[in-house]
């Protein structure tokens, strides 16, 4: 998996989340959504957790691009804002669920990894992550 953030706090608190969980790996970690457009493609990651407001191109646009470039990565958008303070074109950028920064714990992560690799297998589309 690759971590998105441009606040170094940030992108070390989900890299430790990630360490403590059994089902992902991560490949990379990068600070903007320019570096996921070059890294991502490369490294060909599984999972993207990718921050929503960032300096630059923000989660929205870099996952858009992320989908027009074709990767298959599942882009999870990690954010302080709930749900429903989001733009209501979040669902048509290549986001397949939103993961709010308070709730990120190894737990949570593996569940919603779970949920979403279940979600695929079945073919069933977008989750709003928010079981």
């Amino acid at each position: 998996m690759v971590v998105v953030d441009d606040s170094a706090e940030a992108r070390a608190a989900i890299e430790a989340t990630v360490a403590h969980t059994n089902e992902l790996e991560l490949v990379a970690s990068v600070a903007s959504g320019e570096e996921a457009l070059a890294v991502v493609p490369r490294v060909d990651p599984e999972l993207v957790l990718l921050d929503f407001r960032m300096t630059g191109l923000d989660g929205l646009e870099t996952s858009r691009r992320l989908r027009a470039g074709g990767s298959r990565a599942v882009v999870v958008l990690v954010s302080a804002l709930g749900r429903g303070e989001l733009p209501d074109y979040v669902d048509s950028c290549g986001v397949t669920a939103v993961l709010h920064k308070s709730e990120m714990s190894p737990h949570r992560l593996s569940s919603l990894w779970r949920n979403l690799q279940s979600d695929r297998a079945a073919g069933s589309g977008q989750s709003s992550g928010q079981d």
